[in-house]
């Protein structure tokens, strides 16, 4: 056999890639992974400014339990990489909520606090809602027929009610749905057990500690990890990936390949790319700002964890018709609120994060002092609208940072700076090659946790099978 560079070249140095690597190097492979830019993390990553750490597109990580539970997907993926719970000193959430005009349903990591908010304001539904509850318990993540169907109708023939169906699908659409207007059921099944029946949580010192700890892992099992290395270019023979070429004209040869990169951007990649369904990009991007306050949120009123919420009875899930971005629904959260350990006091400084719905062909065509006044001007108007249904908190501001959909398209290169991916998710993650797999958002799993999770599955699926 000839000899190779790599038993697996992966593709992405987010959390799915780094997870997969680690896994894979726990087993002695030969790892390599490569990154296009100058840090790791991909969009769930940090930067600093004038002083401060910020993370970038950690809200929250989603599938808490506590510590000791066996069962979960939290659970499973310390197992797997073999770390300890204490290793990511994950705080539960202190509270959140949906927020439609005239009501709001409170939520937390216990679902019996939403199931009380939906008796009270939702009387006619609860039993409709409990026989939800049952079926979700043990749904099988990976039903591929579930992501065929429409959400929108299983809810129907479960609830009367249409608002309680919107309020329930606006957070699980805003925390991890790729389609406009509607959800494939299987992710709304995931979404729903990860946010409502596990909940979320947070490290005290954010997205760092978590990259921190999985970057430490791989180098100590001896994984390569190269960054300011982009792949130019998967090269193909027959139906079989050889290896890849990088930017700078390196080539290195690998067994096999996973691509955290995206399906259409991975298929893009391929020497024979007359396989790419651009059909498949999604459309859902955001803009997100950062309002750093001179007290801690709750001091100015905004004591809740993270809150969702819309401006009418429809939720609003589709991209801006005619401007830059639309602030009907939005989510702020702050990492402050969070039931962190007494030990470790307050975090530097208050946090307010508000995201809302972008247009990313309308930011990308942009000049540079149209785009630097654009941000400044949507962040006002975000905020605007986000004080309709949470104290306003804007005299306590002291300092700002906004990012666009052309900052995620180039810390992710997804087309469109598609924050969910693609829109039709590829389970088991095969493609048109018989060595080139998919790990990540388009795999299917979406978050921090999910994408540390895929990228464990894929790498058992597709990578240790054959070598075990």
């Amino acid at each position: 056999m000839t000899n190779t560079d790599y038993d697996t070249i992966i593709i992405g140095a987010g959390m799915s890639g780094l997870a997969a690597g680690i896994r894979l190097a726990h087993y002695d492979q030969r790892v390599c992974v490569l990154e296009k830019h100058y840090t790791i993390g991909g969009l769930n990553s940090f930067y600093r400014v004038n002083g401060r750490n910020y993370d970038v597109g950690l809200h929250a990580m989603t599938n808490f339990t506590e510590k000791g539970a066996k069962k979960g997907p939290l659970a499973r993926l310390l197992k797997q990489l073999r770390f300890r719970w204490d290793d990511f000193q994950l705080a539960p959430q202190a509270g959140s909520a949906i927020a439609f005009p005239n009501i709001q349903l409170n939520f937390n990591n216990d679902i019996q606090l939403l199931r009380s908010e939906i008796a009270t304001h939702f009387p006619t539904q609860i039993d409709r809602f409990d026989r939800l509850l049952s079926e979700l318990i043990e749904y099988d993540d990976l039903k591929q027929e579930d992501f065929e169907v429409s959400t929108r109708q299983v809810l129907a023939g479960i609830f009367t009610d249409p608002l309680l169906i919107e309020m329930l699908l606006c957070p699980l659409m805003w925390y991890g749905n790729a389609r406009q207007d509607d959800m494939d059921y299987g992710q709304f099944c995931i979404m729903f057990r990860s946010i409502f029946l596990e909940g979320f949580a947070r490290p005290f010192k954010g997205v760092r500690l978590i990259l921190k700890n999985l970057v430490r892992r791989f180098r100590e099992l001896g994984g390569h990890l190269k960054l300011r290395s982009g792949v130019e270019r998967i090269d193909v023979d027959g139906c079989h990936a050889m290896g890849v070429t990088l930017e700078d004209g390196t080539q290195l040869t690998a067994k096999r390949i996973l691509s955290s990169a995206g399906v259409v951007e991975t298929m893009r990649l391929c020497s024979d790319s007359s396989v790419v369904d651009v059909d498949r990009t999604g459309e859902l991007t955001f803009i997100e700002s950062i309002s750093v306050l001179d007290c801690q949120p709750k001091k100015a009123g905004f004591d809740k964890t993270i809150v969702f919420f819309n401006d009418s009875d429809k939720f609003h899930w589709h991209q801006p018709e005619s401007d830059l971005c639309d602030v009907r629904t939005g989510v702020l959260c702050s990492p402050n609120n969070y039931l962190y350990d007494d030990s470790e006091g307050d975090l530097e400084a208050g946090f307010i994060r508000q995201t809302s719905i972008a247009h990313f062909g309308r930011w990308m065509e942009l000049d540079e002092r149209s785009y630097r006044q654009q941000k400044m001007r949507w962040y006002d108007l975000s905020t605007q609208a986000a004080t309709q249904f949470v104290p306003d908190f804007r005299r306590h501001v002291i300092d700002t940072d906004v990012f666009t959909p052309k900052t995620i398209r180039r810390f992710t290169s997804h087309d469109n700076g598609a924050v969910y991916g693609a829109t039709k998710k590829q389970l088991d993650g095969t493609t048109h090659l018989d060595n080139l797999y998919l790990c990540g958002t388009d795999q299917g799993f979406v978050g921090i946790v999910g994408a540390i999770v895929s990228g464990i599955s894929m790498a058992n699926q597709h990578c240790l099978r054959s070598d075990l």
